[in-house]
């Protein structure tokens, strides 16, 4: 299995280490207006960037050890460590809506007045501001270099975000109206909207630790290169069997092709048909079964 380049491996790792700079800028702001404020909303908020702290962590690890090359345990790689990352960034998000909704009920019981409200409105969004930004670069480059961790990680930096947009609606109201009790009802729907996106980060992880196969577009491209092929060579194939792993993927075709060819000329056609499938998939693996065509096959 091809691994991922040095220089590209360096990048990631430098987009985690973002993530965590960012998490403890983060944690400090919304601590300090906590602090200030008396707010249990921005408490609840500080307490999801700790738990956006511990993850960045995890993430990292996640990608070192998906980087490492296949070896005598690990025939296919260690890609898939970095749905093991998505998957405790999942549990991690329901431990903070834990705390959030356990503290938020605390609070709704027995309310209590709001200071330098101010202040803290300006902290939280700062950080909100500074979530937001690292979250849309991690969103982007998980996509483009087919990270589950980096994307796992800016949805959740992206949550804290709508987690903080709603803290300071609450507290906003508080500042408005007087009702102190807006502000622990604010931090129970921010609660619930995280272990909903905790909820998603587990589904999609554990989905894809079951061996799921390439996106519905990535299949439908795979098919397009295999009709060309076999149209322009000749040959037929079984539907494909494919893995995503991580940032890798695996395809497996049986390809039959006429009885009287050599087999020179099968491998030689073999490799032609991994030449087209790079070029459409860089760096996936393709496995190439070849069977002799039977007569009905020859005939279609």
């Amino acid at each position: 299995m091809s691994s991922p380049s040095h220089s590209e491996q360096r990048l990631l790792e430098r987009f985690m280490m973002l993530s965590i700079i960012t998490a403890f800028v983060t944690i400090g702001l919304k601590s300090y207006a906590a602090v200030l404020t008396g707010s249990v909303g921005f408490l609840s908020d500080a307490l999801e960037s700790g738990v956006n702290l511990v993850a960045a962590v995890v993430g990292l690890i996640a990608l070192r050890i998906a980087a490492r090359p296949a070896d005598k345990n690990h025939h296919f790689g260690h890609g898939k460590a970095e749905y093991v990352s998505a998957l405790v960034e999942g549990a991690l998000i329901f431990v903070a809506a834990a705390l959030i909704i356990y503290t938020s009920i605390q609070r709704l019981i027995s309310p209590e007045p709001l200071e330098q409200l101010g202040i803290g409105l300006v902290l939280t969004t700062a950080a909100s501001i500074l979530n937001l930004l690292v979250g849309l670069a991690l969103l982007r480059a998980g996509k483009r270099y087919r990270s589950a961790t980096l994307s796992a990680d800016g949805h959740h930096l992206l949550t804290d975000v709508w987690t903080t947009l709603g803290v300071l609606v609450g507290v906003a109201a508080v500042s408005l109206t007087g009702w102190n009790w807006l502000d622990p009802v604010i931090a129970l729907a921010v609660g619930a909207n995280i272990l909903w996106t905790g909820y998603r980060l587990l589904r999609d992880a554990l989905k894809n630790l079951l061996s799921a196969s390439l996106p519905e577009d990535e299949l439908v491209q795979l098919d397009e290169v295999l009709r060309a092929f076999s149209s322009h060579h000749g040959v037929v194939f079984s539907p494909p069997r494919t893995v995503e792993s991580g940032r890798h993927r695996q395809i497996y075709v049986v390809m039959e092709v006429p009885q009287d060819w050599s087999v020179a000329q099968a491998h030689e056609v073999a490799d032609r048909l991994e030449e087209d499938t790079n070029a459409v998939f860089p760096g996936a693996e393709l496995f190439i079964h070849v069977e002799p065509a039977t007569q009905q096959q020859r005939g279609r």
